[in-house]
């Protein structure tokens, strides 16, 4: 049965944390419902040089569909940068029989499935995960779709994944943690270990990305385990 996975992307850094992980998700056979808000589309220009129409959006503006013809190096190094590639191994990191589906809603849809508690999902991940996103959703204060459906999760008992890539921390953000978790969330910060072998950032991204589909109950391969 396919898993149903909900990602929220929020104007934190870390996008290539997002981009691999919806990567990883379609791979695994995965259902993904996709949520970008305004200040994310920004981070993503900065960080990977990604343009994301929020009003038209398609998977190409992510990378996620290839298509026909050849890749200049300008998006080749955007690629490897965001930890995409389209080598076999790659795929056979979280090997499914069939690829998996990625519905986008608007971050303004209140109409969309997600934003209510009748939808059922397998979970929902919010990669990267802003201070602000982080307050809105444990203080119940939502403000557009992403919030809501975290909401949802958390008042449904489901998997509520955050990530949060921020350094230092202030009290106010450690709090917001701690409510988090007492919530029920998993806050799962970007911090990826380096006993695994590192060769490039990629493992650096696979790292957090592995840890976020052991969560999600995802086998996956991708990264060298302790005491492998």
């Amino acid at each position: 049965m396919k898993r149903t996975v909900v990602v929220g992307m929020t104007g934190a850094s870390g996008m290539a944390y997002a981009v691999r992980l919806l990567e990883v998700l379609l791979a695994a056979g995965c259902h993904v419902h996709l949520t970008i808000s305004e200040a994310a589309a920004l981070v993503l220009k900065q960080e990977l040089d990604l343009t994301v129409d929020l009003d038209q959006f398609s998977p190409a503006m992510l990378m996620l569909d290839d298509g026909p013809g050849p890749k200049d190096l300008k998006l080749q190094q955007i690629r490897t940068l965001a930890g995409i590639s389209t080598e076999s191994s790659s795929v056979l990191s979280v090997g499914s029989e069939e690829q998996g589906e990625l519905k986008y809603h608007h971050f303004r849809d209140d109409t969309a499935p997600v934003a209510s508690g009748s939808f059922p999902t397998d979970g929902m991940v919010v990669c990267p995960c802003s201070g602000g996103s982080l307050g809105a959703i444990v203080h119940g204060s939502s403000a557009n779709l992403i919030h809501r459906a975290a909401e949802v999760h958390l008042k449904e008992r489901r998997k509520l994944i955050l990530v949060p890539r921020e350094t230092p921390l202030s009290l106010v953000q450690l709090d917001n943690m701690k409510r988090a978790a007492e919530a029920g969330a998993v806050v799962l910060p970007a911090t990826p270990g380096f006993y695994h072998g590192v060769k490039s950032i990629r493992d650096l991204v696979d790292f957090v990305v592995a840890r976020i589909s052991d969560q999600l109950g995802i086998p996956n391969a991708l990264m060298a385990r302790w005491g492998q």
